[in-house]
């Protein structure tokens, strides 16, 4: 089964790690990708219009920062 999301972090980062624990919690499938070592994936981010970590693409979605409300969404 391929992940349900895609969760661009980087290091030492607070709502990352929010992110990434509430989307385990709720069993959403995820695939983390560093943008600190991934050029091409923080080139995508800013194509989205981002500019701060985590960006969550799930489907046609995508969001920035730590949002309770978009990850419940997403377990529902």
């Amino acid at each position: 089964m391929s992940a349900k999301a895609t969760i661009y972090t980087l290091p030492s980062c607070v709502q990352c790690d929010s992110t990434k624990r509430l989307m385990t919690r709720e069993h959403i499938e995820y695939d983390e990708v560093d943008l600190s070592v991934d050029e091409k994936a923080m080139e995508f981010v800013r194509s989205l219009g981002y500019s701060a970590a985590p960006v969550v693409v799930a489907g046609d979605k995508h969001w920035s920062g730590f949002k309770l409300d978009q990850i419940m969404e997403l377990a529902s």
